[in-house]
């Protein structure tokens, strides 16, 4: 899917997922237009816009690209990007009482380069949400970094189960002037779950 086609299904799909308007309207303006394509993949399955994966097809860091951000966007050419992976369902859609939960940070990401490119705040830890919970929703969000900025473990919180939750993704941003430029999401469910 081209940039264009991404940005033009993004707000029609977040709106469709109750994310925007919903949880994520803080993350994710209404009217944000993406000024890169955030692909992300599992193996050989691509995430777009709501895909859905069991996690059991989430247990290993997903590779992560993206292009540089269109002209109109007038990014530095030396511009680095910060990458979020965050859970608005935890602990389950009918009880959202640790959201945001941060399942992986890595900053300092140059375009075409890929997360393994870039200082892992947060390590990785896949979805798992219950089998007896609805699927969860998962945001990847990627963010210009301002010049010069140097995030560090400490800005983003402890690597301990309980001290994931109940992030904030929205105000990360905004203290690190951080700047929304591409987002991408799906779903997942527990290898167990039934409808």
């Amino acid at each position: 899917m081209s940039l264009a086609d991404h940005a033009s299904a993004l707000p029609s799909s977040l709106s469709a997922a109750h994310l925007v308007p919903g949880p994520a309207a803080a993350l994710i303006p209404a009217s944000f237009k993406p000024t890169t394509k955030l692909d992300v993949s599992f193996g050989n399955k691509a995430v777009d816009l709501g895909t859905f994966f069991r996690a059991g097809e989430c247990k290993q860091a997903p590779q992560v690209s993206f292009s540089p951000e269109v002209a109109e966007a007038e990014a530095p050419s030396d511009a680095s990007y910060t990458f979020i992976l965050t859970d608005p369902d935890a602990p389950t859609p009918d009880d959202p009482k640790f959201a945001f939960w941060r399942h992986w940070v890595v900053s300092g990401l140059k375009p075409g380069a890929g997360a393994q490119g870039g200082k892992t705040l947060t390590e990785y830890l896949g979805p798992g949400p219950k089998d007896d919970s609805k699927p969860h929703r998962y945001l990847f969000l990627l963010y210009r970094e301002p010049s010069g900025l140097a995030l560090s473990k400490e800005d983003v919180g402890g690597e301990e189960f309980v001290q994931r939750r109940s992030f904030k993704p929205a105000e990360f941003a905004e203290k690190h002037g951080l700047r929304l430029v591409g987002v991408n999401w799906m779903t997942c469910a527990g290898d167990g779950w039934t409808e």
